[in-house]
């Protein structure tokens, strides 16, 4: 079973209904246990970095998401759920992320005739057409949402970017651990496919 982790800042139900519309069923939970035995894990995200956090740590479940990871079951990051596997965040000055990965998440700069948040489609540059992007067209066009975004010290975990007035890491992957900051249950058929894929994880390990 997936679980989608429920920790009050998620984009819950369209990341159901978007793994339902490929015939897979996740369980919404913030139970540890349940969390720790389930196949795969999602840990979606909208908002503020610090308040994500808060409520992380609040619903006590810091330390389940850091032993799934560990575990080297699949786990999927999306949108905010990128940048708090990081260290940090401008958004949210003092307060520290997971720390999975290292690296900077950064204010998209407003002084180059583009809107923030940025709100919209945009192509990536895929490092890989594996992973997530199996079986993918090259430059395939996703949805963003975003004011912040990732700039990785470690090249070797981005395996995707994009332009948006600066160059943006806009997925990870590092063995089981991907993690996306565009929507890949928004972003029609590539994202389902994307989906798809991970799901397909679960057998592969």
């Amino acid at each position: 079973m997936i679980s989608v982790i429920d920790y009050g800042a998620g984009n819950i139900q369209s990341v159901i209904k978007a793994f339902h519309h490929i015939g897979c069923e996740v369980q919404v939970t913030a139970d540890r246990e349940v969390i720790k035995a389930s196949d795969a894990a999602i840990l979606p995200g909208v908002g503020a970095f610090g308040d994500s956090m808060n409520c992380l740590k609040n619903a006590g479940l810091v330390q389940p998401v850091l032993d799934f990871i560990e575990s080297g079951k699949p786990f999927l990051g999306i949108c905010l759920g990128l940048q708090l596997l990081f260290e940090g965040s401008e958004e949210s000055p003092g307060v520290r992320g997971l720390g999975v990965l290292e690296g900077k998440i950064l204010r998209i700069p407003a002084d180059r005739g583009l809107k923030v948040p940025h709100i919209g489609w945009n192509s990536l540059e895929l490092r890989s057409q594996s992973g997530l992007f199996a079986g993918l067209e090259e430059d395939p066009y996703v949805y963003f949402v975003h004011s912040y975004y990732l700039h990785a010290d470690d090249p070797s975990v981005v395996s995707s970017t994009t332009e948006y007035g600066v160059r943006i890491d806009a997925s990870i992957q590092r063995g089981n651990l991907f993690a996306t900051q565009f929507h890949p249950e928004k972003s029609g058929r590539i994202g389902l496919k994307m989906l798809q894929n991970f799901v397909a994880r679960i057998d592969a390990d």
